[in-house]
């Protein structure tokens, strides 16, 4: 018998949460991948840009595989993680999990590795600030 320690969960701190329309289907009524890309870069970008400390850039997805189909009208938590730095760049792993309108736990969606690079105002890239010994997850 498996108990709750055995199911999985997020890995990281909830970056943004939203629910798909059916706006964001095709026409067979699936949510397009495209959107949630979208919303994980969204979410990495926020990540990036606070241990930046200022403007960043996707420079590279890494590992992408979509586990599960994402519902309309499910909310979809988007999880980051910082997994390196660079003296320019930032590794940052995007985890989606998604809570079905009538489900009781979430279910892990999909998860890449999102790679930014700290640019200042005119586009070219900086150095990322030094970091505090507590910014790694």
């Amino acid at each position: 018998m498996r108990s709750d320690d055995d199911k999985p969960t997020p890995k990281g701190e909830l970056s943004l949460m939203v629910v798909p329309l059916p706006s964001d289907t095709n026409a067979n009524g699936d949510v397009y991948a495209g959107w949630l890309v979208k919303q994980m870069d969204q979410a990495a970008a926020t990540t990036a840009g606070r241990i930046s400390h200022g403007r960043t850039a996707t420079v590279a997805i890494d590992r992408m595989e979509f586990l599960s189909p994402l519902r309309v009208g499910s909310q979809v938590s988007c999880y980051t993680q910082l997994i390196d730095i660079g003296r320019s760049s930032m590794k940052i792993k995007v985890e989606v999990w998604t809570l079905d309108r009538n489900a009781h736990r979430p279910r892990k969606v999909t998860e890449a590795l999102f790679v930014f690079v700290a640019i200042d105002e005119n586009g070219r890239i900086r150095t990322v600030p030094e970091q505090n010994s507590t910014a790694k997850a």
